[in-house]
């Protein structure tokens, strides 16, 4: 008699650094605690199981009665722990000597937690380049799990997939499982039956193969619906069973036990790629839309399926292309990691600190993958996501500026490309705040980050098509027929909020800071609001700039000859801060040759990120220092001076003043997207626009803002809660 068909449960549960307590709480109610609680009533099934780092450190501060259980059966050996980075990046977006240090930091902490060293390892979102194998073997382990979708990407048939292979790089070896498309389709959704029957099938073609199902744990309990089937109408109960009843020929083992009892089909080269959904969400999203009115159109025909398998979507690192914000946090974090690296090069001995491996810490935090992408989640469209990876990375660049020796009052300020645009970008900074600057790109500001806050007021996001967006479209206007097969966690379609349709709008320029604006006489708030023909050379001119530097302070200044309708006169603007105010930046506009008699209207657009709208406790002020609105209403105010922004939450005040009584609008900028609960409007940032319309009697105007950002309630919050401390709690 053959022996029995080896198969693999490999489950995988996550939660986002940052995320919600509530919710990362009812995933756990939902799917963690009842599944791990019903796989001790099945002793013959096993789980190889990875909880993502971010995961597990919030388990281990408020359900730490789970670590017991979960110890329990790894005691029992019906549970294999997983490794693989810490908090949970795409390998590819971080430099290589962080993923060996995340992999290794993880591998020990789950090795003093549960007593047994990972020897497997995760790959997060299953993004997989072959360079990521030497990484994973210098930081122990020896065996990954990947989609059987790359496998067929190299040139395999399924019916080559049924085991594992090795892989190597720079003569390290790594083993490979591919993990079965048609499994996570029918875990859990279709009947157990199902899975059985399809299990038998291989069995008969292939006795002792080996078998893997590896998907994420929130698929039991937490996504749409999913807790009822699973637990409700006792879907997983039935599955484990059936598992049980059937070990005379199905055998549900561990990747460790496997890698111990069957030997490697052979050797395997595997491209760049992740699973089908991820390589799809990458596509710019007119390629994006193309592919999927091409499986619309073709999806009845009897060929479909083997075309499809012939299809490939696009590649994770492109994602920061189609999103710069991604690629923003992208090159912040770079930046961060090689400041520490350099300063581990000049004094190792750092090493040992307490202050290097909190920055360090901090610095992997930062990295955790959701943010950085969007597909059928809300990923980088989440505020509170972006926030806190901003978070911890303002708070690793504070570490680094301590054990550079940076101490009081200070101010610098640096050129060089920040963002690897082959442009040069420029870094202002005191003991206060950051600002960076893009002279070619309209010399916008498009990082502030608030130190004594650790929030980056510039977090913002640009309003963009995406493809889902077709499907609201549709449903609006009642062509059920019209909607998009975009990949979702359930086919029924939600909106959270009511004529999200009127909501959709798109972005003509990036919306930070600095942003100048030509705008026609006469322009209202709404007009504005709408874009339109005045968008122009204004908001991405390219400044030639200049570096100014004192002990005290620093200034960057940009100019350059505007292409007016009538008229070409020279614009200087200059970004400055002082050890006198280091919390604040002074900014200088100045026009020169100007054609008097000849109207003027000047716009100057800032936007502030990271401040929650509509709450009693998040509002604007005017220049009398009165409440004037929650953040997140419009505001048309007329002849003003000032206006601020307070989130007493963050203890955070931003205020603006101009020395040129302006014009002054603000509105909130909101995306419609898509998460797992259906479409929802989320509110990204407060525009505020400061504008001056005038005819001109000389040949000169100016005017001087002040940008100030107030962090003291914060600092003092945090210094009370724990003295000496630097850390806060993140939320939204």
């Amino acid at each position: 008699m053959p022996g029995p068909i080896r198969l693999i449960l490999a489950i995988h549960n996550h939660q986002p650094v940052g995320n919600f307590d509530h919710v990362v709480e009812e995933a756990y109610q939902d799917s963690y605690r009842p599944m791990l609680e019903t796989l001790a009533d099945y002793p013959a099934v096993r789980l190889s199981l990875h909880n993502s780092g971010s995961l597990l450190d919030w388990i281990e501060q408020h359900r730490p009665e789970y670590i017991e259980q979960l110890k329990e059966r790894v005691d029992a050996g019906q549970v294999e722990i997983l490794g693989g980075p810490f908090y949970e990046p795409i390998l590819a977006s971080i430099p290589s000597r962080d993923r060996v240090g995340q992999m290794q930091a993880y591998r020990t902490h789950l090795e003093t937690t549960f007593g047994q060293t990972p020897r497997g390892m995760w790959v997060p979102e299953r993004v997989w380049e072959q360079s990521f194998t030497r990484d994973a073997v210098a930081a122990g382990l020896k065996y990954t799990v990947l989609d059987d979708f790359h496998f067929k990407n190299a040139g395999f048939s399924e019916e080559e997939l049924y085991g594992y292979f090795v892989t190597e790089d720079d003569g390290k070896m790594l083993s490979v499982f591919p993990i079965s498309e048609k499994l996570r389709y029918t875990i859990p959704f279709a009947e157990p039956e199902e899975t059985i029957e399809w299990l038998k099938e291989v069995y008969e073609k292939q006795p002792e193969a080996v078998v893997a199902f590896g998907d994420d744990g929130e698929k039991f309990g937490t996504w749409p619906g999913s807790k009822q089937h699973v637990y409700g109408d006792g879907w997983l109960t039935r599955f484990f069973q059936l598992l049980t009843d059937n070990q005379d020929w199905i055998r549900v083992v561990t990747f460790a036990q496997a890698v111990e009892e069957v030997s490697p089909l052979g050797r395997c080269y595997l491209p760049d790629c992740s699973y089908r959904e991820m390589t799809e969400w990458a596509l710019p999203t007119d390629r994006q839309l193309e592919l999927i009115h091409l499986q619309r159109k073709h999806r009845k025909e009897k060929d479909w399926p083997e075309i499809r398998q012939r299809l490939r979507g696009g590649f994770w690192r492109n994602f920061l292309v189609k999103y710069p914000e991604a690629h923003e946090m992208y090159c912040r974090m770079r930046e961060i990691s090689d400041r520490l690296h350099q300063l581990l090069q000049d004094a190792p001995e750092l090493e040992q600190t307490e202050k290097f491996q909190s920055a360090q810490d901090h610095l992997y935090r930062g990295q955790c993958n959701c943010p950085y992408w969007h597909g059928a989640f809300g990923g980088l469209y989440l505020p509170h996501l972006r926030n806190a990876i901003y978070h911890h990375l303002i708070e690793a660049d504070c570490l680094v500026e301590q054990m550079a020796g940076k101490t009081g009052r200070w101010v610098e300020i640096a050129s060089r490309d920040m963002n690897l645009d082959a442009r040069q970008e420029i870094r202002i900074a005191s003991d206060q705040l950051v600002a960076y600057l893009a002279p070619a790109r309209g010399g916008h500001i498009y990082e502030l980050d608030a130190r004594g806050s650790f929030v980056n007021l510039l977090a913002t996001l640009d309003r963009r098509p995406e493809p889902y967006h077709e499907t609201i479209l549709a449903h609006a206007s009642g062509d059920l027929a019209g909607q998009n097969e975009t990949a979702s966690v359930s086919d029924e379609i939600v909106f959270k909020q009511e004529d999200l349709h009127l909501k959709l709008a798109y972005d003509q320029w990036t919306r930070k800071s600095l942003v100048d604006h030509v705008l026609p006489t006469g322009m209202t708030m709404e007009e504005f609001r709408l874009g339109g023909e005045f968008v122009g050379e204004a908001e991405k001119a390219v400044f030639k700039t200049s570096l100014k530097r004192s002990a005290d302070r620093v200034e960057a200044v940009m100019t350059r000859r505007c292409r007016w309708k009538g008229q070409t006169p020279l614009l200087t603007k200059s970004v400055a801060v002082s050890t006198s105010s280091p919390s604040e930046l002074e900014i200088h506009y100045r026009l020169d040759d100007l054609v008097p008699g000849k109207p003027v209207h000047l716009a100057v657009e800032f936007n502030f990120a990271a401040m929650a709208a509509n709450v009693d406790n998040r509002y604007f002020y005017d220049e009398t220092g009165s409440s004037i609105g929650f953040l997140g209403t419009d505001q048309d105010l007329s002849e003003h001076s000032r206006i601020g922004l307070v989130d007493e939450w963050l203890g955070l005040d931003a205020s603006l003043e101009s020395s040129q009584p302006a014009g002054i609008w603000a509105y909130p900028l909101e995306t419609v997207s898509q998460s797992e609960g259906g479409f929802e409007l989320v509110h990204q940032s407060c525009a505020v626009i400061l504008h001056w319309e005038f005819t001109p009697d000389s040949h000169v105007w100016e005017t001087s803002l002040r940008l100030n950002i107030d962090t003291s309630a914060a600092r003092a919050r945090r210094l009370a809660a724990s003295p000496g401390s630097t850390r806060m709690t993140v939320e939204s």
